[in-house]
């Protein structure tokens, strides 16, 4: 009797071995799961461009921004064009940009915009000091600046 317990007991585990091997695949971002809402400082705030790198001022006819959703979406303006996309939030002030898309207006200042969405594009980590947004890439270089709107 005991020899048919263990053997039953050994096939009801390996079957429950196999059926964990066959659930669905993990998510592509762990810590951003499908359905999840983003929170903190920087979501639901529009940020207007300060500087890009360390101290470069932009001079444009309308100043460059963006706002961050709950639902991780990213819309805003980099000085030439609208764009949208999609943003993930993770731990230890990470960021990441994806999905960026743009109209295409042609513009007198298309290299400053595009140094705008190449900011985004490369952000790495955040810092937030009081009313200021600081993007670092992954080498930890700053990579632009960004003010609260009042």
């Amino acid at each position: 009797m005991n020899v048919k317990f263990g053997y039953t007991f050994l096939g009801l585990a390996a079957a429950l071995w196999l059926s964990a091997c066959s659930s669905t695949p993990q998510q592509e971002h762990p810590d951003a799961p499908r359905g999840s809402t983003l929170s903190g400082p920087i979501v639901e705030q529009r940020w207007n461009l300060l500087l890009v790198g360390t101290n470069e001022r932009l001079s444009m006819p309308e100043t460059p921004f963006f706002e961050i959703t709950q639902d991780g979406k990213v819309s805003g303006y980099d000085g030439c064009n609208r764009f949208t996309g999609k943003v993930n939030l993770g731990e230890s002030q990470r960021i990441e940009f994806s999905e960026l898309a743009s109209t295409r207006m042609a513009c007198p200042n298309m290299e400053d915009a595009k140094r705008v969405t190449d900011m985004l594009d490369t952000a790495y980590r955040y810092l937030i000091d009081h009313d200021r947004l600081v993007f670092f890439g992954p080498d930890s270089r700053v990579l632009g600046g960004w003010r609260k709107a009042n």
